[in-house]
């Protein structure tokens, strides 16, 4: 594998970088919504209750702490951003009313969030009508942004995709744990799982692997003790459970239990303190995922921005944490390198983004609006980050 180490930018190079391109026109113009008075309006439309309500508030969270260095730096184009933020419930019907109201009633130039697949691709057509541009920090689906065929033209993300996550896994096993057979558990009810699944189940049997067998569960699913017992019967290297922490953690719970103990790998769905709680420190050993950051990079710019981040928060930021950062500096990037203050100038500085540094690493915005950019694996120790592999 080919490992490289990421330029990054902390805080005060970030708002350094969004102030200088102030200067740009505050002249309204066609296309998506406005700047009026003094501020401009972005809005945030995410998970804040619900079942995934911990990828929401995290990855606002995230927003708002680099919002509030833009604006202390003296905002964009002249003007202060005021972010309008609203609970979609972790619900895509929800989501799509939101969008709705933030572009139809509330007037933004832009929107960010939602954070999972499923609620942001909801959002794509309100935001495509409306010539007003919608971006996700965390929406892995491969097909957010471009479905083979067709470009959204309005969405784009800040992530990579879960192919990539699926394909890296299945390197990994392979070349670095010297795994020759895995067992697979999904979650047959959400279209993130099964990406991951076939990613890694494709570039597994390319490398010589094979699926030893494959196993399902649904989201809100709490005893796994049929499908564990079934899989402990099986020869096989390394379990890959790609699902969200909330089953993720009981799974891993109740396969240590059983006695399964062979590495247990995962994406980024299992970033979340919740998988701790749930799961139990014993229980999180040779537990392996995919990741857009870690909280144990010695690069001085992530350093510094988790100090910043512990100090305003009082906690270590997680993965959507920095994504989440990293997206409000993006859009308020674009929106000071827009040629005027509408939707669609917007849409067209972040099309054309080159070089863009962030914590989660430096990245182009390629031709179907998805990062050109690196992934980390980290490994636990006890439920806590041990070990961190970039590759890109």
């Amino acid at each position: 594998m080919n490992f490289s180490r990421r330029t990054l930018l902390g805080a005060s190079a970030a708002v350094a970088a969004v102030a200088a391109t102030s200067a740009c026109s505050a002249t309204p113009g066609g296309g998506g919504g406005q700047a009026v008075g003094d501020t401009i309006k972005l809005g945030l439309n995410y998970e804040l209750s619900g079942a995934v309500a911990t990828y929401g508030q995290a990855s606002v969270d995230g927003i708002t702490m680099a919002i509030d260095e833009v604006n202390a730096a003296g905002g964009v184009a002249d003007k202060q951003i005021e972010l309008i933020k609203y609970d979609n419930k972790s619900d895509a019907a929800e989501a799509t009313t939101l969008a709705n109201k933030l572009m139809t009633q509330d007037g933004v130039l832009a929107c960010m969030g939602p954070a999972t697949s499923g609620n942001f691709k909801a959002t794509i057509p309100v935001a495509n009508k409306n010539q007003v541009p919608v971006v996700s920090g965390s929406a892995t689906a491969d097909d957010v942004t471009w479905n083979g065929t067709e470009l959204q033209e309005y969405a784009f993300r800040i992530c990579f995709n879960d192919s990539f996550q699926g394909t890296i896994m299945a390197k990994f096993a392979a070349e670095n744990l010297g795994a020759k057979t895995a067992v697979i558990i999904k979650d047959n009810s959400n279209d993130y799982s099964k990406g991951l699944a076939a990613a890694f189940t494709e570039e597994f049997g390319n490398l010589g692997g094979s699926i030893a067998g494959e196993e399902a569960f649904v989201a809100g699913d709490t005893d796994f003790n049929t499908i564990l017992t079934r899989i402990k019967g099986q020869s096989f290297d390394v379990v890959y459970l790609p699902g969200y922490y909330s089953e993720a953690g009981l799974i891993i719970k109740q396969a240590r239990e059983l006695g399964i103990t062979a590495p247990i790998l995962g994406g980024d769905g299992f970033d979340s303190p919740k998988l701790l709680e749930l799961g139990g420190a014993a229980a999180l050993n040779d537990i392996y995922f995919t990741n857009h950051y870690s909280s144990i990079d010695q690069d001085p710019k992530v350093i510094e921005f988790i100090a910043a981040f512990k100090e305003k928060h009082g906690e270590e930021p997680s993965a959507f944490n920095a994504l989440g950062y990293d997206l409000g500096h993006f859009v308020a990037d674009a929106v000071g390198r827009a040629s005027e203050l509408t939707g669609s100038a917007i849409q067209q500085a972040m099309a054309s983004t080159k070089g863009f540094v962030g914590v989660t690493g430096t990245f182009d915005m390629d031709e179907h609006h998805n990062p050109v950019k690196t992934i980390v694996v980290i490994g636990l120790k006890d439920g806590v980050q041990d070990t961190s592999e970039k590759i890109g």
